[in-house]
């Protein structure tokens, strides 16, 4: 049975389900208030929420290069490497809906918006200590290669700094 999985625009209303996934998936993000939320909610290139048959199934939220406020140690890697860039900050799909392409769908949709803006570069990290050999996998798969790797949260998490190059229409 096909589902009908859709993207939209994050709202108000969403904010409790987002708070709600992201903690529930915090050992392999960072922790983010409701604070932190409206912040990006009001200046990221995109903080999205799919929906599957109608509910809410997961969400993204992908940053544009200078946001001064922002200060991940990768937000920040990626600041120095490249004068342009999308950088997926953090994609979570609730526990129900993974393995229904709602992962697929939002990477998509960055790489449109990417081609769009005429921005060459789409950014990622991915923690390999602690291993995450699935998000690694669905990187390659996606055409993220790696581009560095550095240690953060005090040297206890090394992440793989991942960019996949855009085609871009003349």
């Amino acid at each position: 049975m096909s589902k009908n999985i859709t993207l939209r625009p994050a709202l108000d209303a969403d904010i409790t389900f987002i708070l709600r996934v992201n903690e529930e998936n915090v050992e392999v993000l960072s922790p983010m208030d409701e604070s932190k939320l409206r912040k990006f909610m009001q200046t990221a290139a995109q903080v999205n929420v799919a929906e599957v048959d109608g509910s809410p199934a997961g969400f993204i939220i992908v940053l544009r290069e200078g946001l001064d406020y922002y200060k991940s140690e990768n937000y920040l890697w990626f600041s120095r490497k490249y004068p342009a860039f999308l950088y997926i900050d953090r994609v979570v799909i609730d526990a129900p809906f993974r393995g229904m392409g709602v992962g697929r769908r939002f990477y998509e949709d960055v790489f449109a918006l990417a081609a769009k803006q005429k921005i060459a570069h789409v950014t990622a990290e991915i923690d390999t200590i602690p291993y995450n050999e699935a998000s690694l996998r669905y990187h390659e798969v996606m055409g993220f290669r790696e581009v560095g790797e550095q240690f953060i949260r005090g040297g206890t998490v090394k992440v793989s700094l991942q960019e996949a190059p855009v085609k871009i229409e003349p």
